[in-house]
């Protein structure tokens, strides 16, 4: 695999859902990353992650831009819920349900990392899933 080390969004296909979209810029099969992958998340205005968890990962979530609700659950199941905004990062322990609401009216972006790599590719099972073409 040649080397991608400058991955810009519109350069991958993205992940389409009902609540917005994942580009991965960073993962094995974009750029043969082994210990983490990544990307950018866009979520319109009023739409979000549900609550979910990846098990056996970590996540890191940080706001580039926009304003939402983002919760993460303590260890024993109380969802801790607090607003976020741009330059905020966000920390998900190993397996911790967690979900994002985007609040403001404008578009919020997001990057994610997992650690290990691989919680993306059990998003490709969920019901709206779509496969959307480079450059959108």
């Amino acid at each position: 695999m040649a080397e991608k080390n400058f991955v810009y969004p519109k350069d991958v296909q993205a992940f389409g859902f009902d609540w917005g979209k994942l580009s991965l810029t960073v993962a094995p099969e974009v750029n043969g990353a082994t210990k983490f992958s990544g990307g950018v998340v866009d979520l319109p205005s009023g739409q979000g992650h549900t609550r979910h968890n990846h098990p056996g990962a970590e996540e890191i979530i940080f706001v580039i831009s926009g304003e939402g609700e983002q919760m993460v659950e303590t260890p024993d199941g109380v969802p801790v819920v607090q607003q976020v905004g741009p330059g905020c990062t966000v920390f998900v322990p190993e397996s911790r349900f967690h979900s994002t609401l985007n609040t403001g009216k404008r578009p919020m972006q997001l990057f994610v990392v997992y650690s290990p790599a691989g919680p993306e590719t059990v998003l490709r099972e969920l019901p709206d899933f779509r496969l959307l073409p480079k450059g959108l």
